[in-house]
């Protein structure tokens, strides 16, 4: 670690975003109070007294998924009250998920330097980006948190392009991941009168992949600031592998005040609805806001894969869905638009999909 420095001589933006020291080689200063830059406004912070003690996302367990009518129910409750459930007996070995937790913190293990030549401003591919915070030009109070985030386009670019540190966990990881994906899908969109899954609607709903690996340090002061932001994802669904220490909280859909601890259950994945997928329900699954807090004595891992239409589909309620004559709540939209609008801006809670409303 290196020695406590005084912040007021360093320059943060160039130490933190431009040399690749991240937060992460913030807090190994031994700083003890939080730099202005990552004080956010009061109503950007977590008030405990907020939390909603006594309730929790469901846990469903899906080894029976295709054979038995109340996991698919469950799972379908889930996405259309909850927005987030957890999935235990997913089928996918927990040494693939050790193995890609440990391919995170090697990574993040790596001196500045090495994880410099991945930044924006150095990466040989738009595909590979190491960053801090979430879009520190457009924020007005930088989030604690550092990130690598890997856009999947082959094994081969992935193995040119992915940093050998993290590569084979993270590869392997997705790999693993893809059947758990298409079951939960096929269950989603048979619930949506959708009975058949050809190519090009695989590629609808899952024609994209994105990997990341968060990387969330000891923070002094960490009730002034948070780990991410609230808001929701631009996926059709996320899938999150997250460490023992928690911090992921969603909001409640039933009391609008009150936020929802995801607690780290050994061996099990967080799964999300995205905004895509309640697009595409005409809102009938939820993409709910939720957030990360920032912690005062553990540094905090999490690894999402976010499952994505391709750039260049429209994205729009399913005609599935309006056959009964439901009225469309949003407008047809080019997905690679929507996410250019979500990443333009700091998190904003569900602003992107007011951006679609009709």
């Amino acid at each position: 670690m290196a020695p406590t420095m005084a912040v007021s001589n360093y320059d943060i933006s160039d130490f933190v975003l431009h040399k690749g020291h991240g937060v992460k080689g913030l807090s190994e200063t031994g700083i003890r109070t939080l730099p202005n830059q990552y004080i956010q406004p009061i109503e950007e912070r977590l008030c405990m007294t907020k939390v909603v003690p006594q309730d929790s996302i469901p846990i469903i367990d899906i080894s029976n998924c295709m054979e038995d009518p109340k996991v698919a129910e469950a799972i379908c409750n889930a996405a259309e009250r909850w927005g987030f459930f957890q999935i235990v007996n997913h089928g996918i070995p927990i040494e693939v998920l050790e193995d890609a937790k440990e391919a995170t913190r090697r990574f993040f293990g790596l001196p500045a330097k090495e994880k410099n030549k991945y930044s924006k401003d150095n990466s040989p591919s738009n595909n590979v980006r190491y960053g801090t915070s979430f879009s520190p030009q457009a924020e007005k109070a930088l989030e604690w948190k550092d990130y690598l985030s890997l856009f999947y386009v082959s094994d081969d670019e992935a193995s040119a392009l992915w940093p050998a540190a993290c590569r084979d966990g993270l590869l392997e990881y997705m790999r693993k991941s893809e059947a758990v994906v298409k079951q939960l899908l096929k269950v989603l969109m048979e619930k949506l009168n959708v009975t058949e899954i050809d190519k090009s609607k695989e590629d609808l709903l899952m024609g994209s992949r994105r990997i990341n690996i968060n990387y969330y340090p000891i923070c002094p002061n960490p009730e002034l600031t948070v780990g991410v932001g609230r808001h929701s994802d631009v996926s059709t669904l996320t899938i999150l592998l997250q460490d023992d220490i928690g911090g992921l909280y969603v909001r409640d859909l039933e009391d609008n005040n009150s936020w929802i601890h995801v607690p780290p259950v050994k061996g099990s994945i967080v799964i999300n609805v995205g905004d895509a997928l309640q697009i595409m329900s005409n809102g009938r699954y939820k993409s709910v806001e939720h957030r990360v807090v920032a912690n005062g004595s553990k540094n905090r891992i999490s690894v999402p894969i976010f499952v994505n239409p391709t750039p260049n589909d429209i994205i729009g309620p399913l005609p599935q869905v309006l056959a009964t004559g439901e009225k469309p709540l949003y407008k047809e939209i080019l997905y690679s638009d929507y996410v250019k609008y979500f990443f333009r801006k700091a998190h904003d809670g569900k602003a992107t999909v007011d951006y679609a409303k009709i």
